[in-house]
């Protein structure tokens, strides 16, 4: 696209930004952290403090960060004899699932006092579920540390500092904490120190909410923080380009520019290591910017893309970079209005486009047929002929693309 959407320029006024990292952005498969993406991110946050605007941050990944961490200290905990009778299992080390472990591991084998201690069943009697959740909890506390480490050595390199506040669903509610918190926020942003949010899995445990609560995980979680803290937009990097209308697993799934209050998609499978996933997200923003909320404005985009950030907030309009993710707009605004508009154009453009090379192709077709009419009688009725046993041949493809149309 050679020119900006006005829906999208004007989102580049905005003076105060929440970025929610999600997972799948923030980890690789293993659970280590992806150095690419996170650096990429820390540099666009970077590039956008520097120009003055206020910037928060929500970050999950410390779980999966934990998970590895309470991997190998459980390793290195292990006497001589544990480890060379483990042998191949040693990588079980740790895993939260008691089950899997008992399954895969003789009862000879293992010293199940020892990874009682691991998970700390002893101490607090709990069903299967529970014990996921509470060993999530503190692979959650074991892998803050190793995050903000990981921050931190990432926005020194470009001069920039940043604070961990961890919250819980309680704290949203018990005015004191919220008033407390609000002053954190408004503190450190006004010294020119970038807040980086989690929520205090090792006090929530990580239990995952129930329609009256908050938030249910982090997408929820950064909707709440942007209406609290009076974001003008919020943008949620996940591990897709956008919003679709059915999953972009799909073929001919469609990305869409702006997401409006009465569209209806396919949502997909989520992330294997997230809580939430495209449905989550787009709760998420529609509760940022639902009426009489601060935030005006979402966009859920690729956290992939190393440009994500700096295509919906740097200064000036990059055709190279382009315009990227689905907009959420509050309803009835001005914004909304703009953005409605410009997506009936594109419809329209789109319709004309078809129109025409149908046009050209039933041109050609009528050209050929009048071109077919001058021939001999035996001519024609061989390429007809031709035509036909083509078709014949070819049946098989025909019907199949049909159906894809149908």
């Amino acid at each position: 696209m050679s020119s900006e959407p006005e829906s999208r320029k004007a989102l580049r006024n905005a003076r105060r930004i929440l970025i929610k990292a999600g997972t799948s952005v923030v980890a690789n498969d293993d659970g280590s952290p992806s150095l690419t993406r996170l650096g990429a991110i820390c540099e666009q946050i970077a590039e956008i403090h520097r120009r003055g605007i206020e910037v928060i941050m929500v970050s999950s990944g410390a779980t999966g960060m934990g998970k590895r961490l309470m991997r190998k200290h459980g390793r290195m905990n292990m006497t001589m004899a544990q480890v060379a009778s483990l042998g191949d299992n040693l990588n079980l080390m740790g895993d939260e699932n008691p089950d899997k472990r008992d399954r895969s591991l003789s009862g000879e084998v293992l010293n199940h006092k020892f990874f009682d201690q691991v998970v700390n069943s002893n101490e607090r009697p709990h069903t299967l579920h529970d014990s996921k959740k509470t060993y999530d909890s503190a692979c959650a506390a074991a892998g803050q540390f190793e995050m903000m480490n990981l921050y931190n050595a990432l926005f020194s390199q470009m001069e920039t500092s940043a604070a961990q506040v961890l919250l819980t669903e309680g704290d949203f509610r018990n005015e004191e904490h919220l008033n407390n918190l609000h002053y954190s926020i408004e503190r450190l942003l006004s010294v020119g120190i970038i807040p980086i949010i989690n929520e205090n899995d090792a006090v929530s445990a990580n239990r995952g909410y129930t329609q009256g609560d908050l938030f249910s995980d982090n997408d929820s979680m950064a909707a709440l923080c942007a209406r609290s803290f009076e974001c003008d937009l919020l943008i949620l990097l996940t591990d897709v380009d956008g919003v679709f209308d059915r999953p972009p697993s799909e073929s001919g799934a469609k990305l869409l520019p702006f997401y409006s209050q009465t569209q209806s998609v396919g949502i997909g499978e989520k992330s294997k290591h997230g809580r939430g996933g495209m449905d989550s997200k787009i709760a998420a923003a529609q509760s940022a910017v639902e009426p009489g909320s601060p935030c005006r404005a979402c966009v859920v985009l690729s956290g992939a893309d190393l440009n994500a950030i700096r295509s919906v907030t740097s200064k000036d309009y990059d055709p190279k970079i382009g315009t990227k993710g689905t907009l959420f707009a509050t309803s009835g605004s001005e914004l909304e209005k703009q953005a409605l508009k410009e997506m009936e154009i594109s419809q329209s453009a789109s319709t004309e486009s078809v129109s025409d090379v149908a046009r050209q192709m039933a041109t050609a077709a009528r050209d050929q047929a009048r071109k077919l009419q001058t021939l001999p009688h035996s001519d024609r009725k061989s390429i007809l002929y031709a035509v036909a046993d083509a078709l014949e041949a070819e049946k098989d493809t025909l019907l199949a693309a049909n159906k894809i149309d149908l």
